[in-house]
Formats: C-alpha cells, structure tokens, sequence
C-alpha cells in the first residue's frame, strides 16, 4: 500500500488545471464586482441617555446640504443625494471608485420621543442627530428599598 500526500495549498481543489481556481478567484473578489454587491447604506450607531436618544451615521465625503432629515408621524428618515460632478477635461478612468450616489435609512421613534426636541449636526463625517425625551419619559434613579 503506498501513500500519497496530497498538495496542501490553494489549489488542492482544482481538478481541471492548477490555475482554473486562481482565474474564477480574482473575478469574484474584483472590487468593482464586490463593490456592487455590497449595499451602500451607512452604517449607524444609536445610543441613549437619561434625556435624549443619539444617532450617528457615518457617511463621509458628503456635504450637510447633501442629507434631508424628516419626520412623518413616528418615522424618522434619513437620505441623503450625492451628485458626481463630471470633469471637463478628457480623463479617461481605469477605474472609478467613490462615486457615492443616494441612500435612505428610516427609523420608527419609540412613544417616549419628543418629536419638537429633533436637533442634527453633520461634521467629521459623521451625522449626528439627538432626539429628546418627552418629559415624562426621563426616568429619575433611585435606590429601591428591599422589603
């Protein structure tokens, strides 16, 4: 009975030819072919204190003029327009990356939230908006007594 060691590396699947796999490899992991199967939402981070609840979106490269923040009913969304500015001169691209194009996000405002305490702010990057609390909602600490 003989042993054979099979080739441990990248292509020990390939039965057609060495660098059958390498080929299919580099086309599926392209970033232009990557880049359009990825969504292009900004990814967002919310948080909340004792008086307001906090929304941070990042999405860098835009301008504060780019977003529109609204409010219908409960619903708060967020979208945002980026135009492309095309260049006069002859450029030719190899390959083109940044151009960012639009996006909307909406999120459903507990019952607690202040609909007239809505502030937002855009610098770094990052969209920054506080929702208020209703009074009522601002819940006070205390210690609670162990009977």
């Amino acid at each position: 009975m003989n042993l054979v060691k099979l080739n441990e590396g990248k292509n020990r699947g390939s039965l057609v030819h060495p660098g059958f796999d390498d080929i299919f490899e580099s086309i599926l992991n392209d970033t232009f072919l990557s880049d359009r199967m990825v969504s292009r939402v900004p990814a967002v981070n919310i948080s909340e204190t004792g008086g307001h609840y906090h929304l941070e979106l990042a999405a860098p490269g835009l301008k504060k003029e780019d977003f529109k923040v609204n409010l219908d009913r409960d619903v708060l969304t967020i979208s945002a327009e980026h135009q492309t500015k095309q260049d006069e001169n002859d450029k030719k691209y190899n390959k083109r990356e940044y151009s960012y194009s639009s996006f909307v996000r909406s999120f459903t405002l507990p019952d607690s939230a202040d609909d007239d305490g809505i502030e937002a702010e855009y610098t770094d990057g990052v969209l920054k908006i506080n929702v208020a609390k209703r009074e009522e909602a601002r819940t006070a600490s205390r210690q609670i007594e162990i009977k």
